[in-house]
């Protein structure tokens, strides 16, 4: 996903974010974070239909919004959330 600096669309104006969304989403960086995501009005239609191109577009939508998803994830207890969780923020702080 490409980035902009909050301060080169304030800079630019929405030129600056017409020019990157041609090739897909944008986001917005705030204080050095990625604070935003920009995108078309068609890629947000098709976020929402669910008309995803591969597993690798998913997002936070499709396993809200989504009952196929959560079939072909199972339900997990929260001791194993817990604990996968546990896992990403040591490999986190290892990479760090």
């Amino acid at each position: 996903m490409k980035t902009i600096p909050a301060q080169e669309i304030k800079r630019r104006g929405i030129s600056a974010v017409d020019e990157l969304l041609q090739d897909g989403p944008i986001a917005v960086i705030k204080q050095n974070r990625p604070r935003y995501v920009v995108m078309s009005v068609e890629g947000y239609r098709r976020l929402a239909r669910g008309e995803l191109g591969s597993v690798t577009d998913a997002s936070a939508w499709d396993w809200i919004d989504k009952p196929a998803a959560r079939r072909a994830h199972p339900a997990r207890s929260k001791a194993d959330i817990d604990a996968a969780l546990a896992r990403e923020r040591d490999a986190w702080r290892d990479d760090g």
